[in-house]
């Protein structure tokens, strides 16, 4: 009885490859054999990944009623970036169908390794993207709800937060193609006693640029004297101050002047006190000049009432008692300020004729110990000066 045995069988392992082709279910290469055709779903893809971006730009504009602000600007920033994400995938599948992205991998020696730190860095920019736009909207949220916040300062928190963040993907994206991390931190940190020694001044500004802006002593608009400086604060910056004088002249200042200079503001308060003097004479009543300076002041629409303007004796002066007339003016600008004083003025002295309070003029009295009375400043003329006498003795002499 024979008996047959069944063939024996090889069992062998073929590898076998996961291609585009098989996870994608469309065949690229049969729908756009021809490069035009590809040329032109690219430009299509790159318009919808456009449109996708500028109507996420308008999206994050739109008033949410009822609905968490942070929460709607993360979805449209999201959306924004799903987009850009589907587009990029589908050019790149557009493309490596054709067999392109392979050859260049080929000649390029780019392996799978490398196409995945090349996907992990731009994940990492893109989150980092998310992550500033998403601080961004929330610094201006905080910012809006807290008057003590100046829109510089929230610029100033958001570009601080902007490149720590991307410092940040920096580093990561470093760490994912293995840099020597240690090499770069060294070399950054000579480069940087490099560049403190060479641009100390720069840095200095740029420092008390950011002191500047925290502590905020003044601000666009306000009326500051920064040394010699005086005028409108036109523009803040993280190295330098621009003043708009009376002139009409525009002056630079580096933050590190304005912060070592005297600085003087005139708006800070809302309010300014102005110091008008005029003079008496000796022989008036000081009591009833002030008071009648007091009352034409108040009655300007210029100055405040409360507070009220005080009229003080200030000092001795050569041919008057000084007074001091200080009314208080609001909002002060320097025109304000020029139109107040050249009211007070007018109203002082058209106060003082009525009462008959004389406003006197420079003059000064000469005494001697030994004179009684002034002394007098010329002498008379006396009958006959040398030169008429000799004149006369002249004559004579030729008459004779």
């Amino acid at each position: 009885m024979s008996s047959t045995l069944p063939p024996s069988t090889v069992s062998t392992h073929v590898p076998t490859t996961v291609t585009l082709q098989n996870i994608v279910p469309i065949d690229f290469a049969t729908l756009l054999p021809s490069v035009e055709l590809r040329l032109v779903a690219s430009v299509l893809t790159i318009a919808a990944i456009v449109t996708i971006w500028a109507l996420g730009a308008r999206l994050h504009d739109v008033d949410t009623e009822g609905f968490s602000s942070a929460l709607w600007h993360l979805t449209v920033t999201l959306f924004r970036l799903v987009g850009v994400v589907f587009g990029g995938a589908f050019l790149f599948l557009i493309w490596s169908s054709s067999g392109d992205i392979a050859t260049l991998s080929q000649q390029y020696g780019l392996g799978t390794d490398t196409l995945v730190q090349i996907g992990l860095s731009a994940a990492f920019l893109a989150g980092a993207y998310v992550v500033t736009t998403v601080l961004g909207r929330l610094i201006k949220e905080v910012a809006s709800t807290r008057p003590e916040i100046s829109d510089h300062q929230r610029e100033i928190i958001f570009r601080l937060a902007q490149v720590s963040t991307y410092l940040v993907a920096f580093v990561v994206i470093l760490g994912v193609w293995q840099a020597d991390l240690g090499g770069i931190l060294v070399g950054a940190g000579f480069l940087g006693i490099v560049v403190g020694m060479a641009a100390r001044q720069t840095l200095g500004a740029l420092i008390a640029g950011f002191v500047l802006m925290f502590s905020r002593p003044f601000e666009i608009g306000d009326w500051v004297e920064v040394g010699n400086h005086e005028g409108i604060v036109t523009d803040i910056t993280v190295v330098n101050t621009r003043i708009q004088t009376f002139d009409g002249e525009y002056v630079m200042i580096p933050n590190d002047v304005v912060s070592s200079e005297s600085l003087v503001n005139r708006s800070r308060k809302g309010r300014l006190r102005l110091d008008i003097e005029v003079g008496v004479d000796y022989e008036a009543d000081l009591d009833h000049a002030a008071s009648v300076a007091q009352e034409a002041v108040e009655e300007l629409d210029e100055t405040l009432s409360v507070p009220q303007p005080q009229i003080v004796a200030k000092r001795f002066d050569d041919s008057a008692v000084v007074l001091g007339v200080r009314p208080w003016i609001d909002r002060p600008t320097a025109r304000r300020k020029w139109q107040t004083q050249t009211a007070v003025i007018g109203a002082v002295r058209d106060a003082f004729e009525e009462e008959d309070i004389t406003i006197p003029f420079p003059q000064r009295e000469l005494s001697s110990r030994d004179q009684s009375g002034p002394i007098p400043l010329t002498e008379e003329p006396s009958r006959g000066t040398p030169e008429t006498n000799g004149r006369s003795g002249a004559s004579d002499g030729g008459d004779r």
